[in-house]
């Protein structure tokens, strides 16, 4: 039930107005996770927006501390879940690092073709499930289409749809299996196919348009001071992007001159520029795994992953690395003592970030435009509370 607080002062026509303390949730959107927004409304303008999180705490950073390297992969890959294996190759790449351990080539390319698949997948599933906030059913239809059709192969190599556990540290668990990536690359010339028909249901809907133009600006400087990252921060010009600025992988040469890889960024920082920048994302992940199917068809037959010892332990110290996953930078920090477990995994979450500037984004606004402004802000809440 709303809470109603003190009488502020007078309205129009001399009516006494009294601020209103709304309670949105604790709940999500799309019901796979739980956030609460405590507003505090004046009419119908926010004044007042704090977001609440840690409804459904995991506990990931303990649970590091107490499992072996082999093991952390398994967490690393849940807190979000639309980006388990960009998540996972993130937790094996600290620790290859770390170990001074040189990667198969071929393991590398896969892996980077993988994380672009996974990048599409999650891309797909908010085109999809954003209209569906704002009121229109029919294009999370086509979104879950193209979605199974990459997700057909996805599940092929791994045998998971959401949990892959298909990295491990030094390379993957198994090869891609015979005649895969003719698979793989059907289902990707399928879905370039039929993106335009979803495309116009988004970009080319009045609607939508309407809801969303001109909505929940964010500013560069609003980016900077909460660490916003990703497409969220793309789309308000911030042109950052760690597969080209801090290159892992393959990337150094996909994001080269020449080469497939590109920054998609717009300037409006408003909600529908950033559901434009997920949708040109789309394309260029797209054009990515295409180049990363071909050198992986060059290549030919070889090893996949390193032979590791019984016990793996990582050599005393501290480092950092962040990779640019689908919702932004996702960062390990991790600090050994030489044992077969960590001391300390840090996890940088992107939706952390992108879900506290609510605070800053949502006051000033009208209660009708909060679910576009929030929908827009693509997070998973699991990757919140971690």
């Amino acid at each position: 039930m709303p809470e109603r607080e003190l009488t502020v002062g007078v309205g129009a026509g001399g009516l006494a107005t009294a601020d209103m303390v709304l309670n949105i949730g604790p709940q999500h959107p799309a019901t796979h996770g739980v956030l609460r927004l405590r507003i505090t409304l004046d009419g119908e303008r926010i004044k007042i927006a704090e977001p609440i999180v840690g409804y459904m705490h995991r506990g990931a950073e303990k649970l590091f501390e107490v499992r072996d390297y082999r093991q952390i992969l398994v967490l690393a890959n849940r807190h979000d879940w639309l980006s388990a294996f960009s998540s996972e190759i993130g937790a094996a790449l600290i620790v290859e690092r770390m170990l001074g351990m040189d990667v198969p080539e071929r393991a590398t390319w896969t892996r980077t073709l993988l994380a672009e698949l996974n990048r599409v997948l999650n891309h797909l599933m908010f085109l999809g499930s954003y209209p569906l906030e704002l009121g229109a059913i029919t294009p999370i239809f086509y979104a879950f289409r193209e979605r199974e059709e990459l997700q057909a192969v996805m599940e092929e190599v791994a045998g998971g749809r959401m949990h892959y556990m298909f990295g491990r540290i030094g390379g993957l668990r198994d090869d891609l299996p015979m005649g895969w990536t003719g698979r793989a690359q059907e289902a990707i010339d399928a879905v370039r196919r039929r993106l335009p028909d979803l495309e116009h249901m988004l970009v080319g809907n009045e609607i939508l348009q309407a809801r969303t133009r001109g909505v929940g600006i964010l500013d560069p400087e609003t980016i900077t001071a909460y660490g916003v990252s990703g497409p969220i921060a793309r789309a308000s010009g911030v042109d950052v992007d760690l597969r080209r600025d801090q290159p892992y992988l393959a990337y150094g040469e996909l994001f080269a001159p020449g080469g497939p890889g590109r920054v998609v960024t717009r300037e409006a920082g408003d909600c529908l520029a950033r559901l434009e920048v997920l949708l040109e994302q789309v394309h260029v992940s797209l054009d990515l795994a295409e180049a990363c199917l071909e050198r992986i068809e060059s290549l030919g037959p070889g090893p996949v992953n390193v032979k590791l010892p019984k016990v793996l332990k990582v050599p005393e110290g501290a480092d950092y690395l962040a990779t640019e996953n689908p919702l932004g930078f996702n960062g390990y920090y991790l600090v050994s003592r030489g044992d077969k477990t960590p001391w300390r995994l840090k996890l940088r979450s992107a939706s952390f970030n992108n879900v506290q500037v609510l605070s800053h984004l949502l006051p000033g606004t009208l209660l009708a435009d909060m679910v576009a402004i929030l929908g827009s802000m693509f997070f998973v809440v699991g990757d919140v509370d971690k």
